[in-house]
């Protein structure tokens, strides 16, 4: 599943088209998807895991789920050399937007009436002072499941969560209520950090080299064996960590 900064890669690829006009709409989708012909976007906007096009008085909300690609000016293509049909493809007359495997949903409205722009991690709006009030008022969530949050971390996904809770030495299993306020202002630091260093490293196509624990089966920092877990916490995700120098709060 796309995390927050391959959607703002997106955003940015996708920023060209705009102020241009949908000149066609096709694609499998059983979405009213040919509302938007003839359309000018008024907007090319990321918020967490949605990309969202607005138009005048609506916008597309696209979310990749697990499997969701993007190509734009391309067609994307099987094993076998065959096309894919698109779940939405829109052309302009400056190129061409594909989406596959996707969920798309219309939204009503302006956006800032259905997004908290405060609460993306990577958004100029961020609100550290916001995550923490949130965080606070559910003291005995698994930090893993807090960071996955997308009401407090709009964007962090499965990898972020690991390799933030490795940098400030925590154990997924800790309990939000139970960090210190140190540790826990490094973990709303760090949710936001992490998915900048994130954007930079998967621009320049070196994201998996920087992987410190996910993934991996030593710990860089200590050398011993790392713990991994299938379905942690009540998001049931992957776990990857460090049982000597991640610090679980509070102890067992």
């Amino acid at each position: 599943m796309p995390e927050g900064p391959s959607i703002v890669i997106l955003k940015q690829e996708a920023a060209k088209f705009a102020g241009r006009v949908v000149r066609a709409v096709s694609g499998n989708s059983k979405q009213h998807v040919q509302r938007m012909q003839g359309q000018r976007v008024r907007a090319v906007c990321s918020w967490g895991k949605h990309f969202l096009i607005a138009f005048d008085g609506f916008a597309m909300r696209v979310h990749f789920m697990l499997f969701g690609r993007y190509r734009i000016d391309e067609d994307k293509t099987d094993r076998s050399g065959k096309l894919t049909t698109p779940r939405v493809s829109l052309a302009f007359d400056n190129g061409v937007l594909n989406l596959y495997a996707c969920s798309v949903k219309f939204i009503e409205g302006e956006l800032d009436a259905s997004y908290d722009w405060s609460g993306d991690v990577m958004a100029d709006a961020w609100d550290p002072k916001q995550a923490r009030r949130k965080l606070r008022a559910q003291p005995d969530t698994l930090v893993a499941d807090a960071l996955l949050d997308q009401s407090i971390f709009a964007g962090v996904g499965n990898i972020i969560k690991n390799e933030v809770l490795f940098r400030i030495r925590v154990h997924p299993e800790s309990t939000v209520g139970a960090l210190p306020p140190r540790k826990l202002g490094e973990l709303i630091k760090q949710a936001r950090e992490y998915s900048f260093d994130f954007l930079e490293w998967k621009k320049a196509f070196v994201l998996k080299k920087h992987y410190q624990v996910h993934t991996k089966t030593t710990c860089p920092r200590d050398g011993n064996r790392l713990s991994y877990r299938k379905h942690l916490g009540r998001a049931q995700r992957r776990a990857f960590f460090c049982e000597v120098c991640q610090k679980r709060y509070p102890a067992p």
